[in-house]
This record gives structure tokens, sequence and C-alpha cells, in this order.
């Protein structure tokens, strides 16, 4: 019965759930960064942007992956209005920040809230890469820390994507201290027995990658995802050794045991609703 809990039961389903998105005009094309394969950008919605060329990982942002995740209509936004400050004075960064939010239409790099997958309810936090690249400041780890809470609080299980480039550093060490906030934040998930699911998706490094994204129950990651924290060539200058070309990927971290699963895309949704399923009891 276990191992039937990664059969993907409505892949056609599943990929439906873009295909109606009309922002994309007809006739405009994307080419594919690895295999240079030019697909229309409809088609490579309709395929959860996955090159069908070479089978390339086109980031996701956060609105899509809630849209193809969670059931239709059913996800309540938190701390929609919740907006960085610039609490070191670091110039230029509020006009950056303003230039991001006008951009991706994000209030921040990340969106939080809780809806359902399968019926089965959650709380889900879900990080954009669009903006600040991700990068974790003060506000990203108030919302992850809220939404950690309120799962506690509803007693549903959390679900987090993570796509970042690591603490942000116009904030310092107000940034570095949401390292520590949400991992104890984590903590109290696992001390009050909810269940916390981890999804690593490409870039997660830096201090998100040696904080909350490695503490779940199950650790998961997207195919070739890139995950560490210190950067390849600064590693490499430390121990003096040629790294691995498979290093820090999802592959190489699965292939060490700091990996539970690597999950294609189009297997997400029913392999999360297959896991939630079986800790609530439910048949599989």
């Amino acid at each position: 019965m276990i191992k039937n809990m990664f059969i993907n039961k409505d892949k056609s389903k599943i990929k439906s759930l873009l295909k109606d998105q009309t922002d994309v005009p007809d006739g405009i094309i994307t080419k594919c960064p690895k295999c240079k394969k030019i697909t229309y950008h409809k088609e490579l919605i309709r395929n959860l942007k996955v090159c069908n060329g070479c089978g390339y990982y086109f980031p996701m942002t956060s609105t899509e992956r809630i849209e193809f995740i969670l059931d239709q209509n059913s996800f309540i936004e938190f701390d929609a209005t919740m907006v960085s400050d610039n609490p070191l004075n670091f110039p230029q960064y509020t006009k950056k920040l303003k230039e991001d939010q006008k951009k991706t239409n994000l209030n921040e790099a990340i969106i939080t809230g809780e809806g359902e997958i399968q019926g089965i309810s959650v709380v889900i936090a879900v990080m954009d890469y669009r903006f600040r690249m991700g990068s974790m400041g003060s506000v990203v780890g108030e919302k992850i820390a809220r939404a950690m809470e309120a799962a506690i609080e509803k007693k549903v299980p959390f679900i987090i994507f993570t796509a970042s480039g690591g603490a942000r550093m116009q904030e310092g060490f107000v940034s570095l201290m949401q390292m520590a906030k949400t991992s104890s934040a984590a903590k109290l998930l696992d001390v009050y027995k909810n269940l916390s699911i981890s999804i690593m998706t490409s870039p997660t490094t830096g201090g998100v990658s040696a904080s909350f994204a490695s503490l779940g129950d199950y650790n998961f990651a997207e195919p070739g995802s890139l995950i560490g924290f210190a950067g390849r060539r600064i590693i490499e200058q430390t121990i003096r050794e040629k790294l691995p070309e498979d290093f820090q990927t999802a592959e190489f971290l699965l292939q060490h045991g700091q990996l539970d699963r690597i999950i294609s895309r189009d297997e997400m949704r029913n392999t999360l609703a297959s896991i939630l399923s079986l800790h609530q009891g439910g048949n599989i």
C-alpha cells in the first residue's frame, strides 16, 4: 500500500490546472536555456513549465505553483499587505523593493496562506525567486514563522516550497536573525506533532538552505535543483579540491542521504496528497 503513495493518479488533471491561463499573448515564444528548443508560452504552461525537449525546469512563480498544487478556489492568503522596511537605511533598498513590487505584483518574496490538496486542509508557503532573488529578510522570516504557527493552531500540515538566494544582505543582522526565528518555529511544528513538508526548488541556497528548508519531516526537491550553502568556487578554494560536476544538485544530495525523494513537477500534487492522506490515516 505504501509503495502506491507515489503513483500518479490524475496527471491529466494536474496538467490542466494551468491550461486556462490567459495572460500570455498568442505567438509569444520561449527558448529553453539548456537545449535551445523554441516553445510557445502557452504550451510551456500546459506542461507545467517543463521543457518537453530536454526536461529542463523553468522557474515557477509563487502564484503559478499555488494554482497547480492547491484545489481550485481553496486558497486564502495570510499577511498579504506585509511589506519590508529599511532597518539599516541601506542605500537604494527602498527603491529596489518598490521596483520588485511593481515588476512581480508581489509585496514580498513569499506568499503564505491556507488551502486544500485533494480536500485535505494545509497551510502553505511558497517563495518567489523573482523578488530580490527570493532572499529572506525580516518580512519573509516573519511570514514563514506565522504560517508555521497558524498550522499548529489549525492542527493542519505545513508545506513550504523554497526558492532563494539566501539571507537578504540589505537587512544585515536582521536578516540573519530570521534563520533562528524560522528554525525555532519549525521546532514547534515538531513539538506539537504537526506534519511538515519542505520542497526545495532551484535555487535553495545560503541561509535558507541552512535553516527551515532542511527541517521538514519530509525533505523533497524538484529534479536538477541547485541546493547548497556556500558557492561552489568558495568551497573549492577552501578545501583545495575539485568538486564533482553534479555537486549541490538535488540528485547529488539524494545520493548522499540529504533528501528523501526527488519529485517531478507533474507528480508533485498527487504525491503530496498521498502523504497527507497517509498521515491522516486515510486509504492510499
